[in-house]
Parts: structure tokens; C-alpha cells; sequence
């Protein structure tokens, strides 16, 4: 048991063996009351209801006398007694209601003593937690250092067995830095995105718009239309028509001349073409697209999206492979893959 806890047990027992004592001092004046006010009581009945039982404890008057001397003196012996014994009677009752009063006051500070103990326990008892947390925060730290001299030892172990050990070598694969040079040959373009790859009709969709400008050649002014779908494609163009003059044998005609501005190439939907792990990996439409050209005059044109950058790295390793020089267009989220006579060629590399 702590001191404290002595220290409380002795002060409990000390209050409780006072208020016994004071308990048994009260019932004893209580007794003493009760005894004279009986003694009181039964003079007070003798002088008043039974005379004649007075008489005859104070013994017989002869007859034609008055009381004796003895007589007198018994009944001033029993009065003063009456007396004596009413006084002690209230004297007890005045030191009865101060003992209650004193009784009460200790109760009260016997009160304020057990509320002081109550809070001096609930302090001790948060002080005894925060002292448990400490110990317990403690014990994590020195958890957390041996923890961390257990690494420490294992990196230092390890760090001496790899410098006894010689150093590999490692082979890096790359590609030669390339040189870009403009494509004036064949080109073929494909698209990459969300790592699927698929070819762009080109050729054969621009034959298209060239015929359906030819047909558009009525008004003036700008106007746009659609060619396809062809091989998941549709091209959507703009052309611009403009009424000029000119001078035939002698006379003045109008002409009519025709431009064609942007041409946008677009899928017909997000999933053309194949995973680029398909591609790579057996007989696809690839092989198909560079049987029987020229490596030297035959450059690809790769339109690829940010998403599928890492995928363009290995389409060029297998391109070089097979001698192919390869332009990339990066392209952002959205943006259509557009044609334009005011546009520049690709870089091959």
C-alpha cells in the first residue's frame, strides 16, 4: 500500500473513532437525563396525586401535631434533590444540543475532508496515467531505437559484404542517337493511343477528299464535308472556293478555283487498332503494312498520345530493328490528328 493510502486509511479511522466516542458520551448524558427526570418526575407525582404515599416515605405525623422537624427536613431534601435534579437535567439537555451541534460540524468538515480525499485521489489517479502513458511512450522509443540499431547493423553488414564483392557489369540498351531528316518518300502513319495501335488511311482518304472537292466546285465561299469511314477512319475537310477572271483567246471567263485548307483524320471510335503487346508480339496488321517496302525510302509516322509514350519506346526498338526510321507527332488528350498544305513534314529518326 502507498503512503497515501496509510496516510488516508489513518486520518478515515481516526474521524470514525471520535465520532464513536463522542456517540457514547451523548448516549450516557441521555441515560442520566432520563434516570433524574424519572426521580424528578416520581417527587413531582408524590407532592401533587399521592400525598399520602409522601407521607409515608417521609415517615407518620402524630396525630394533632404538626409536621416534625424531621419530617420538614426529609421533604427540603427531597425538594432540593427535585430541585438539583431538574437543573442537571437541563444542564445535560444544553450539553446535548452542543455536542449535536458539535456533532454536526464534524460531520460537515468530516464532509469536506472526504470530498478533499476524493480529489486528491482523482489527481493522483491522472497523475498515475500520465505517468503510465510516459512509461508506455518510453517503452516505444526504446522499441523504436533497437529497431533502428537492428538496421543500422544489417545496412553496415551489408554495405561491407558489397564492398568485398566486385561490381557487375551492366549492359544498357539503347538506341544510336538519331539524326532527324524530312520524309519525302513513302510514309506510313499510325495512330498510338491508350497503348493500341492502328494505321491511318491516308492515301486512300485524301484520294476521297480530292474527288469530293472536285464536286464542290459550284459556289463561292468556304464549305466543309466528310469522306469515309474507311479501315475505321472518316476524314473531315474544309475547302476553299474563290471566283476569279481570266482571258481566253480575246475574252474575259470566270473561273471558279478550289483549295483545300485542314483535313482532319479521326477514328470512328477510341478502340481501333490492337494492344501494342499483340503488335510486337506475333503476325499482326503491322508485318502486313511493311511487306515488300523499302526500309531506305519508306519512313512511319507515329501520331502518338501522352498516355502511350512508354509503348512508342518499343514500337521504335522494333522499327529499328527492322531498318525503319520512325517520326513521332506527340499529340495531347482530344487533339485531332490534322493535315494541312500549310503544315510541315515529318522528321524521321
Amino acid at each position: 500500500m502507498s503512503q497515501q493510502g496509510r496516510r488516508r486509511t489513518t486520518m478515515d479511522m481516526g474521524h470514525d473513532a471520535f465520532l464513536d466516542i463522542v456517540a457514547n458520551l451523548v448516549g450516557i448524558l441521555i441515560i442520566l437525563v432520563v434516570v433524574l427526570g424519572t426521580q424528578t418526575q416520581r417527587v413531582t407525582d408524590l407532592l401533587i396525586d399521592s400525598p399520602e404515599d409522601l407521607v409515608e416515605e417521609l415517615g407518620p405525623t402524630p396525630p394533632g401535631k404538626y409536621a416534625s422537624q424531621t419530617q420538614l427536613d426529609r421533604l427540603g431534601e427531597i425538594a432540593i434533590q427535585a430541585a438539583t435534579a431538574q437543573r442537571d437535567s437541563l444542564r445535560l439537555e444544553a450539553n446535548l444540543k452542543q455536542y449535536d451541534r458539535q456533532i454536526e460540524q464534524l460531520r460537515q468538515a468530516r464532509g469536506q475532508l472526504l470530498d478533499l480525499v476524493t480529489i486528491a485521489e482523482e489527481a493522483w489517479k491522472e497523475k498515475q496515467a500520465e505517468l503510465d502513458q510516459s512509461q508506455v511512450l518510453i517503452a516505444k522509443r526504446q522499441r523504436e531505437i533497437r529497431e533502428t540499431e537492428s538496421q543500422i547493423a544489417e545496412l553496415a553488414g551489408t554495405k561491407e559484404r558489397l564492398a568485398n564483392q566486385e561490381a557487375p557489369l551492366v549492359a544498357v540498351e539503347h538506341l544510336p542517337t538519331p539524326m532527324a531528316k524530312t520524309v519525302f518518300g513513302d510514309e506510313i502513319d499510325f495512330r498510338l493511343k491508350s497503348g493500341r495501335l492502328s494505321v491511318i488511311p491516308v492515301e486512300p482518304l485524301l484520294k476521297q477528299v480530292r474527288e469530293d472537292a472536285q464536286r464542290m466546285l459550284t459556289r463561292e465561299g468556304a464549305a466543309t464535308s466528310s469522306v469515309g469511314p474507311l479501315r475505321d477512319y472518316i476524314a473531315n475537310f474544309v475547302i476553299e472556293r474563290q471566283i476569279g477572271r481570266a482571258n481566253r483567246n480575246g475574252q474575259i471567263v470566270t473561273t471558279m478555283a478550289g483549295r483545300i485548307g485542314a483535313i482532319a483524320f479521326e477514328p470512328i471510335n477510341e478502340s481501333v487498332g490492337q494492344p501494342i503487346e499483340q503488335v510486337l508480339g506475333s503476325s499482326s496488321f503491322l508485318d502486313i503494312e511493311l511487306a515488300g517496302r523499302d526500309p531506305a525510302s519508306t519512313t512511319i509516322t507515329v501520331w502518338v498520345f501522352e498516355d502511350s509514350f512508354a509503348e512508342l519506346r518499343r514500337l521504335k526498338e522494333h522499327l529499328y530493328a527492322r531498318g525503319f526510321a520512325t517520326a513521332a507527332r506527340p499529340l495531347m488528350d482530344g487533339q485531332a490528328i490534322i493535315f494541312s498544305s500549310r503544315g510541315t513534314k515529318s522528321k524521321a529518326q
